[in-house]
């Protein structure tokens, strides 16, 4: 009996995965979505800046996501984790860690990112409950709050202006040298705000919420936030393996319809992007699917003419 060969299987099932697979059902393809059901957001209690779902938790908005996709007869979803991809565009196999076997004719990458070890004792205890890496999606909640920034150099200069829209109340720890030059220690001088080179040695916190941050030197920073930039990787190898071209960061580079360099290979969501956000990573799969979906009918046209 010969395995069935899907028009494509979408890994990864975040906003964008999830999308990109309603995308799919609502065009009459047969889609596998396979996912291993441990999404970074998870650490958070609510995911904001999704329009009509502000404030919803993760995990709900991929429930209702499954239910409504599962009107669409054409999609199926694996909880399970692509291994190995082989083969070439109009008949790629995938291969699973529980050892199962797809194939397909074309494949999307919607793989996200992953946080590498947080190295600042007691950052992870607080991470998702009062530390956080975008003022967008959480700094309504912690409003006018006082906050630490950990962050330096560039990043730094970048990430303060940007906040001081949020509240006005923050010190900037760089956590060791600030790589600040003499000028933009002078611009935080004068918008007064404090700056803290000196390693920290803990963060301490009650059940999740930030109560100080603890400095090698014994300074105690007392916050009620902490935002920070995290140190991402790509959630899978597998688009790199295949031999899709990837930038500095890390992150797949697509066309703006989400096309790799490798044929019949797609990517969308946070991997192509350092612009995390979950209603763009949404957007991202639904055009994603779109261009695959066309070229899918288009091959068929011309096999068929």
């Amino acid at each position: 009996m010969h395995e069935p060969i899907y028009d494509a299987v979408i890994i990864g099932g975040g906003p964008a995965g999830l999308n990109a697979a309603l995308m799919l059902g609502r065009a009459r393809k047969n889609a596998v979505v396979l996912d291993e059901g441990r999404p970074r957001n998870a650490v958070t209690r609510e995911a904001h800046g999704f329009l009509t779902r502000d404030g919803i938790a993760p995990g709900e908005l991929r429930r209702i996501a499954k239910e409504q996709i599962s009107r669409y007869p054409g999609i199926t979803f694996m909880e399970d984790t692509a291994q190995w991809v082989t083969g070439a565009d109009g008949n790629f196999q995938i291969t699973t860690s529980q050892g199962v076997i797809l194939h397909c004719k074309k494949l999307l990458f919607t793989v996200g990112m992953k946080d590498r070890p947080l190295n600042i004792p007691g950052l992870t205890e607080v991470y998702g409950k009062s530390a956080f890496v975008c003022p967008y999606c959480d700094g309504w909640e912690l409003r006018d709050e006082p906050w630490v920034i950990l962050s330096n150099g560039a990043d730094a200069m970048h990430f303060i202006p940007l906040i001081a829209g949020w509240t006005d109340r923050f010190t900037l720890c760089t956590n060791g040298p600030d790589g600040l030059t003499e000028a933009e220690r002078e611009d935080l001088r004068r918008h007064g705000v404090p700056l803290y080179d000196t390693p920290i040695r803990s963060i301490e916190s009650e059940e999740g919420i930030v109560q100080q941050v603890l400095l090698e030197d014994g300074t105690a920073i007392a916050c009620r936030a902490i935002f920070f930039r995290p140190d991402l990787r790509i959630g899978s190898d597998l688009p790199q393996t295949l031999g899709c071209e990837v930038t500095e960061a890390g992150t797949v580079v697509v066309d703006e319809f989400g096309r790799t360099s490798v044929p019949g290979v797609y990517s969308a969501g946070d991997a192509v992007t350092m612009r995390h956000q979950a209603i763009a990573a949404a957007s991202s799969g639904a055009m994603a699917a779109a261009a695959l979906n066309n070229e899918l009918n288009l091959d068929a046209w011309r096999n068929h003419g």
